[in-house]
């Protein structure tokens, strides 16, 4: 169990001490971020066992990091999949302002400041002159989440079956 630093970018940091699972993330605050936290994150800290630590998350409650990343993705691989084939300037815009907004206003903060920190890097600054390379570069944003967390890395030449057309095998259709 240890101490957890909570980084905000408006209010300086917040030391906590609690007892806590490694890892587990506060908000500004000092109370358990819903956002930040999975699910069994939060049973464990409750000290939730057996049956009770793998039951089920009711559908009526806040998402935890795990949903939350779930469904932004499908958010913005949708959003990259009906994006003009090319873009104009004011959409190519228009988009750059949203990934600046939605790194500031993403729920999770821990997630919200690695995004921005990411995307500050030139090579890494959101390519949207239209669609295809949009879907790449959101694919490789993806992807470099996936590895950030031990997960496997998605095959970018896909992402047109995936999020866009559908598999080829018709099991979309």
């Amino acid at each position: 169990m240890a101490e957890i630093l909570v980084e905000q970018v408006d209010d300086p940091p917040k030391a906590v001490k609690r007892d806590l699972p490694p890892g587990y993330v506060l908000d500004k605050d000092g109370k358990p971020c819903k956002t930040c936290n999975s699910l069994l994150d939060f049973r464990k800290a409750k000290g939730f066992a057996g049956a009770a630590l793998a039951a089920p998350r009711a559908s009526d409650c806040p998402p935890d990091v795990e949903e939350l990343g779930r469904s932004t993705w499908t958010f913005l691989h949708s959003v990259a999949a009906t994006y003009p084939v090319t873009a104009s300037t004011m959409q190519q815009a228009d988009m750059q302002s949203f990934f600046r907004v939605f790194g500031q206003i993403y729920p999770c903060s821990h997630c919200a400041q690695d995004f921005r920190t990411w995307i500050a890097v030139p090579a890494n600054a959101p390519r949207v002159g239209g669609r295809e390379e949009f879907g790449r570069w959101l694919c490789d944003a993806h992807n470099e989440v996936n590895r950030k967390l031990g997960k496997p890395k998605f095959d970018c030449d896909l992402w047109k079956s995936r999020w866009l057309d559908g598999w080829p095998d018709g099991r979309c259709d």
